[in-house]
C-alpha cells in the first residue's frame, strides 16, 4: 500500500535529514521545496518577498504533486519536504491524497528554537549539499518563525510527533 509522508517543522527542525532517513528506510522517493525554489527561482529574486516566494512555491507545489500523484497510484511511497509552513498548505495535500485513496501522514518535527538556530548556523558553515540548498539568513529565520503552524491532533491522527 503506498505511503504519503508529509514531513513539517519549523526553520531548522531537522525536515530534510528527517525526510532523507525515512526515504531511505521505507523505499520512498523524496521531493524537497528547497533545491525547487533555489533551481527554478533564486536567480530572479533581487529582495525577500514573500507573497513572490509563495507564488513560486505553489507553482512547484503543482508540479511536484503531478509527480507524487503518478508514484502514489503505482503504490509507491512519498515524501513531502516542502515545508508547510500552514495548516492550509498541509490540508490540501492531505485531501489530494485521500482523493486518490492514500492516509496521509504527517509527521511533525519539534525542536525548541535555540537549537533549531544553531543547526541553521552549522548549516549554512558546513554546506553539506544533502541538505543545503541556500543560506538562510538571521532576517529569514526571524521572519519564518512566527509564520509557522503547528499541526492539530486532527492533523496528525494518522502521523507522530517527532522530537527532534
Amino acid at each position: 500500500m503506498a505511503r504519503l509522508i508529509i514531513v513539517t517543522g519549523p526553520t531548522g527542525a531537522g525536515k530534510t535529514t528527517y525526510s532523507l532517513s525515512q526515504a531511505r528506510e521505507i523505499g520512498a522517493v523524496r521531493f524537497s521545496i528547497d533545491p525547487w525554489m533555489q533551481n527554478l527561482f533564486s536567480k530572479d529574486m533581487t529582495t525577500l518577498d514573500y507573497s513572490w516566494m509563495l507564488e513560486r512555491v505553489n507553482r512547484c507545489y503543482v508540479q511536484i504533486w503531478s509527480v507524487s500523484e503518478q508514484i502514489l497510484k503505482l503504490d509507491g511511497n512519498v515524501i513531502l519536504d516542502l515545508g508547510f509552513t500552514t495548516k492550509e498548505q498541509r490540508t490540501r495535500f492531505r485531501e489530494l491524497a485521500m482523493k486518490i485513496g492514500v492516509d496521509p501522514e504527517v509527521h511533525y518535527l519539534n525542536a525548541p528554537s535555540d537549537i533549531r538556530k544553531k543547526r541553521v548556523e552549522t548549516r549554512n558553515v558546513e554546506k553539506d549539499p544533502d541538505v543545503y540548498s541556500f543560506e538562510v539568513t538571521d532576517f529569514m529565520f526571524g521572519f519564518m518563525e512566527p509564520k509557522y503552524e503547528v499541526p492539530d491532533k486532527d492533523e496528525l491522527v494518522n502521523g507522530r510527533v517527532v522530537n527532534a
